[in-house]
């Protein structure tokens, strides 16, 4: 898909980090960008920098997303492009035991449904209400519609302790990716997943200097944590891309993580 001024893109999880980096970059080549994201501050104040518009939505909340896409689509038209950057973590062991007492508890499972709740069904939700917009554009060259682009986790095949919860949602968008590209096939849609490395992302910087370094020395080549303008670069690649689809592509420098 050429990106210039006719095209729109959704941007979820848009005012920080991985999602940043994506929307800022449509932004460069023209594009017209709405940012989905909860936090209003920083999500206003980036959507005026790249002449978008922001749209305060919590991804697990039905009615948030259709009104998000409502404003959306009323500041810019359609999108063609859907990046779902949106997420949390929820860290907790499947049963610990405290060190002190011994007393023994499980992961709680209200963490887990949340998890579950943003990550996987939020994508979902975010994917369906995306695409059956796109479906209703005319075709462009070979009949193509529309790309989305699906963010996963090299947990996903890498689980650590205590990302029970995580890697079930990052590992159940990877497994979508494929089914879901056979059913949008017809229509035109072309959709796509990254599975990201350890990012230096906001979150990220706040755990120190100390833990970053540790980090760092985990990655094979290069020895250092991941910039977003990457993600932003490859995520541009699979849209630009019209023979990319279906397919799940870790970045993450030749990383496999270790149980801790």
């Amino acid at each position: 898909m050429k990106l210039n001024s006719s095209v729109a893109a959704v941007v979820t999880g848009g005012a920080s980090g991985l999602g940043r980096a994506t929307a800022a970059a449509l932004a460069e080549k023209g594009v017209k960008v709405a940012i989905f994201d909860l936090n209003v501050e920083e999500g206003e104040a980036f959507a005026a920098e790249i002449s978008g518009t922001f749209c305060a939505v919590n991804v697990a909340s039905d009615e948030q997303v259709d009104a998000a896409f409502r404003k959306a689509r009323k500041a810019h038209g359609q999108e063609r492009i859907l990046v779902n950057c949106a997420g949390i973590g929820g860290p907790a062991k499947t049963v610990s035991r405290a060190r002190d007492t011994g007393a023994l508890s499980h992961f709680p499972l209200d963490l887990f449904e949340r998890v579950i709740q943003v990550n996987l069904i939020g994508t979902f939700r975010s994917v369906v209400k995306s695409a059956v917009g796109m479906a209703a554009l005319d075709p462009l060259e070979e009949g193509h519609r529309g790309v989305i682009i699906n963010t996963a986790s090299v947990a996903a095949e890498d689980g650590q302790v205590g990302q029970a919860a995580y890697t079930a949602s990052k590992a159940a968008i990877v497994g979508m990716t494929l089914p879901v590209a056979r059913d949008l096939m017809s229509e035109g849609i072309r959709i796509n997943t990254i599975l990201p490395g350890i990012f230096s992302t906001p979150l990220m910087m706040t755990a120190g200097d100390k833990v970053v370094d540790a980090l760092s020395a985990m990655v094979p080549f290069p020895k250092r944590l991941g910039r977003p303008d990457e993600y932003a670069a490859l995520a541009l690649a699979m849209i630009e891309n019209d023979y990319f689809n279906g397919e799940d592509v870790r970045l993450d420098g030749g990383i496999r993580m270790a149980p801790r």
